[in-house]
């Protein structure tokens, strides 16, 4: 594991490139005026990459936090060009758990006895879940945005990724992807889109005209990731979550990737079932998937503020 800072900007935050495995990753990087308190860890969602958090990471920083978000695999400039966006290599699921791994320890390098927070959006929740298996006695907390706890009918998809991967190729984009969004809009749209992230148009605006965003995952990884969300999503996995794993699970009540507050109340039933005693759920009223983004963003950000400072 190797690393290499670049130049910081005014506000605390740069980016570094942090070799793992033959894996150049890309992290963005804030941090406080004083030492931090504590440091937050970000997965970003499916299709997206870590600058769209940088509001976020201002927030947590003016607070006395310190924050790294990778560019995940396949994603943002981790993927080595925009030509390749959706690629991740052979293993692209458990290389992104990896990588955050290889990052979790460089930050306790970093900021030796700082609480480590784990933040994951969407398919970056699910990553965090698995993470919390795999890893969780280095957390002190676990925050999930717009998360899921299952997905219907995954066991169909799985086999139709299976045959289109064999047939078109790994490298090939996958026409799954473009059903899956195009179901995620049909209750705020008739046509396809993004309106599913976020009542602000504005930000929904951003997103369209990223170039780094909405993107197709190549056959390969869509399958990598499904197969990733079943194997987290097993009893046995779950059951290695630390009991004393403090969560925070939010979402909009209109976010279709958490099935309208469903898949999420089922996942924080199962963690509580499990015995953890400090499950935190909030929902709100009229939010689409990214909270983090919708038109009041900025009582959404007090409150996990408030969650991070009551526990570290």
């Amino acid at each position: 594991m190797d690393q290499s800072a670049v130049t910081a900007s005014a506000d605390g935050a740069s980016s570094f490139t942090l070799a793992n495995e033959s894996v150049e990753v890309v992290v963005d990087r804030t941090l406080p005026a004083a030492p931090a308190k504590a440091v937050v860890l970000i997965a970003h969602g499916m299709a997206e990459h870590a600058a769209r958090y940088a509001r976020f990471a201002s927030e947590l920083a003016a607070h006395g936090y310190a924050v790294y978000a990778p560019d995940h695999r396949g994603h943002g400039r981790t993927a080595g060009g925009d030509d390749r966006l959706g690629w991740a290599g052979e293993d692209g699921w458990n290389g992104m758990l990896r990588d955050l791994a290889a990052l979790a320890e460089l930050v306790r390098e970093r900021h030796p006895g700082a609480p480590l927070i784990l933040f994951g959006h969407s398919m970056g929740s699910v990553l965090a879940q698995r993470f919390a298996q795999v890893h969780g006695a280095a957390l002190r907390g676990l925050i999930l945005s717009g998360t899921f706890g299952s997905a219907p009918k995954i066991g169909a998809g799985i086999a139709a990724a299976q045959v289109i991967a064999l047939a078109r190729g790994g490298r090939a984009p996958s026409p799954l992807q473009s059903t899956m969004f195009a179901d995620f809009n049909k209750a705020f749209s008739q046509q396809p889109g993004f309106d599913w992230l976020s009542g602000d148009a504005a930000e929904v605006r951003k997103y369209v005209d990223d170039p780094r965003c909405g993107f197709t995952f190549s056959n390969r990884l869509l399958l990598d990731m499904l197969r990733g969300y079943v194997q987290t999503w097993k009893p046995r996995n779950e059951r290695a979550v630390p009991r004393d794993l403090p969560a925070l699970l939010f979402s909009g009540e209109l976010d279709p990737v958490g099935r309208n507050t469903a898949a999420v109340s089922e996942l924080a039933d199962r963690y509580r079932a499990l015995g953890l005693p400090d499950v935190t759920v909030k929902f709100y009223p009229g939010g689409r998937h990214e909270m983090l983004n919708e038109i009041n963003r900025d009582e959404v950000v007090r409150d996990v503020l408030a969650w991070i400072d009551a526990h570290v």
